[in-house]
């Protein structure tokens, strides 16, 4: 008999195809993000005005050489604007741009859309319970991890 770790990371393995099936479905009708980069820009968006990269790589749990790159890129297609911090010329500030921002507001529309669709059989209450109950892993995660650990890493 399978432990209900054993089965939950089943259920995970799962869930993280289902996550990649909607990135992949998105590209191709949506590419207005990059691939894989909707969520950090969502990160940056959430972060106070004029953020540095560390605050998005301790935010997001992801290496500093990958938001480098991956902030590169959303520079690149007008997402986000990187400038100079006064206080320390070595330093960037990131901001997300209006284009930036129109895109967001698309992504949140359309990922809303898609889970209302996968959901429309649920009841208000089933959802609400599901998402206390990923609400609540996710954090947990983040504690049994010690918050500071480099995510990424685990992978």
């Amino acid at each position: 008999m399978e432990t209900a770790g054993r089965e939950l990371g089943a259920r995970l393995s799962e869930l993280i195809r289902s996550v990649r099936l909607i990135k992949r479905h998105r590209a191709d009708v949506r590419p207005t993000v990059p691939v894989g980069l909707a969520g950090l820009l969502m990160q940056i968006e959430k972060l106070p005005a004029d953020c540095h990269a560390r605050e998005l790589a301790a935010r997001s749990g992801l290496d500093p050489s990958t938001v480098s790159r991956a902030v590169a890129s959303l520079v690149s297609h007008g997402l986000v604007e990187r400038r100079a911090d006064p206080a320390d010329k070595r330093a960037s500030l990131l901001t997300v741009t209006p284009a930036g921002r129109a895109a967001l507001t698309d992504t949140y529309d359309w990922y809303g859309r898609i889970l209302d669709t996968a959901l429309a059989d649920w009841t208000p209450a089933e959802v609400a319970a599901f998402a206390t109950a990923l609400g609540r892993f996710t954090r947990d995660i983040e504690t049994a991890l010690g918050h500071h650990d480099n995510l990424e890493a685990a992978r």
